[in-house]
């Protein structure tokens, strides 16, 4: 699905080989707060856990994945099964179609404090086409976002604020990647909800 983002220039970074965009005040603070406590109680976080180099690693952050029954997304050598849609995700899912921003899935990651992170990586699964639309909703504390260029080294370091929004689109995937490193001195819970769209049936289709 081709995303036409209404979303105005200004909030638009420069950064070569990219679409990125960061709202800080998308949400009033109110409604941010809200959202989070909401957030936190609606959603059974639970910790999962990765395979790399042959060895098996918990997840240094809760994560649940909500979606449309189809929206099977697989990465890091596991296979996540959407639950149902709570009513706050729901809604902000429907406040980002606002924006041209129409979504099928969301990956929320609970961060209970600065050291839970999440390390390099790209969105670059072909279930989610060869241009995916990843919109970024923060809620609770700061914590930088960091993105490096994967030819040039650029790197671009964005403090993601309570009730902020950041999409990448076009070709961010391709030539950027992106973490949350950990920051000792952060005692706050972050709730990061990461909506996209999982391509349904034959991802080999869309590639």
């Amino acid at each position: 699905m081709q995303h036409r983002i209404a979303i105005p220039s200004r909030y638009r970074l420069d950064a070569q080989d990219s679409e990125l965009y960061y709202i800080a005040d998308w949400l009033p603070i109110n409604e941010a707060n809200s959202a989070f406590q909401s957030l936190r109680e609606e959603i059974t976080w639970e910790q999962g856990e990765v395979f790399i180099f042959g060895k098996h690693h918990l997840t240094p952050r809760l994560q649940s994945w909500h979606g449309e029954p189809d929206a099977v997304y697989a990465y890091s050598n596991k296979m996540l099964l959407p639950k149902p849609w709570t009513p706050s995700l729901l809604n902000l899912k429907r406040k980002l179609e606002d924006l041209g921003i129409f979504t099928n899935s969301v990956l929320a990651n609970l961060y209970r404090d600065g050291n839970d992170k999440m390390g390099w990586h790209r969105d670059n699964e072909k279930e989610l086409g060869p241009q995916p639309v990843i919109a970024s909703l923060s809620f609770g504390g700061q914590r930088d976002f960091v993105l490096r260029h994967r030819l040039t080294k650029q790197r671009i370091c964005i403090p993601l604020e309570n009730g902020s929004l950041f999409v990448m689109a076009g070709q961010t995937q391709h030539f950027w990647e992106h973490c949350l490193p950990r920051r000792a001195r952060c005692h706050h819970e972050r709730i990061n909800l990461t909506y996209r769209t999982i391509i349904m049936g034959n991802p080999e289709e869309f590639v």
